[in-house]
């Protein structure tokens, strides 16, 4: 009898448990709401503040595109091809400057919040970090399209080749959205290194190459006019590339802050 009424509770314990469990998987999305509520809110503050400091100093805007002026112009200057010539090598020249002027921005981003002091405030703060992941990333990512929306154009009129079409500008989208998951990721390690500004570049380049390969080659499939089974190939790497690096940077930016 004594064994039999020990093993009660025990069994008790564990229905109450598989009880429990089973609630919480029956939760209603409504639940959840004011957690991903918080969670963009989270996000878009640090977007925000991003923003507002880089209106206020225009340090990192204004280095990137005096940057992608001057690779422009000397490409430009440089290179007195043939119209044949020009569309061969101006989607090189295009994310060319936009890999150098990002990765500028990349490290000055991460940079500026290591100097001052607030990456530890945003560290510490009380909201999931993969928050300020997306937070940092989004904002890279609008500093580089600013500096890609007036690229885009006059690279256009000094190789007198238009560079406006959909596909070019839907290739130019997945390939800054998967440089700067990525390379948001690689600065938040990068900026604890005392050779940070040699250290990013290290890291990244060899990381981002099927980025690179699958954006040049796209563009460059692009403006030679070519079928979609060869540009289709590039958009889906490109696709594949920025969901594994997203959901990457998602998992582990936890604990690549880490001192």
């Amino acid at each position: 009898m004594s064994e039999v009424s020990s093993q009660k509770p025990v069994a008790q314990a564990q229905t109450e448990s598989e009880t429990a469990a089973s609630r919480r998987a029956k939760r209603p999305l409504s639940d959840y709401r004011p957690l991903i509520a918080d969670y963009f809110r989270a996000a878009g503050a640090v977007i925000w503040k991003d923003l507002s400091a880089e209106r206020r100093s225009k340090e990192l805007i204004s280095a990137m595109l005096v940057f992608s002026l001057l690779v422009v112009l000397i490409f430009n200057f440089a290179l007195e091809l043939d119209r044949q010539a020009r569309e061969n090598v101006v989607s090189g020249v295009l994310w060319v400057t936009f890999i150098f002027a990002g990765t500028i921005g990349l490290n000055r981003s991460l940079a500026m919040e290591k100097d001052r002091g607030s990456l530890d405030g945003l560290l510490l703060a009380p909201v999931d970090r993969s928050a300020l992941y997306f937070g940092k990333a989004v904002g890279n990512l609008i500093f580089m399209g600013l500096v890609e929306a007036i690229i885009l154009p006059l690279l256009s009129v000094l190789f007198n080749l238009p560079l406006s079409h959909p596909l070019l500008l839907l290739v130019v989208l997945l390939g800054t959205v998967g440089y700067a998951a990525v390379g948001t990721l690689l600065a938040s390690i990068a900026v604890h290194s005392r050779a940070r500004d040699v250290m990013l570049p290290i890291m990244l380049f060899p990381v981002a190459i099927p980025v690179l390969v699958a954006s040049v080659k796209a563009s460059a499939a692009i403006l030679a006019a070519a079928g979609w089974d060869e540009i289709g190939l590039w958009i889906n790497l490109l696709i594949g590339y920025d969901v594994i690096f997203v959901a990457i940077a998602f998992m582990v930016f936890d604990y690549v802050v880490e001192e």
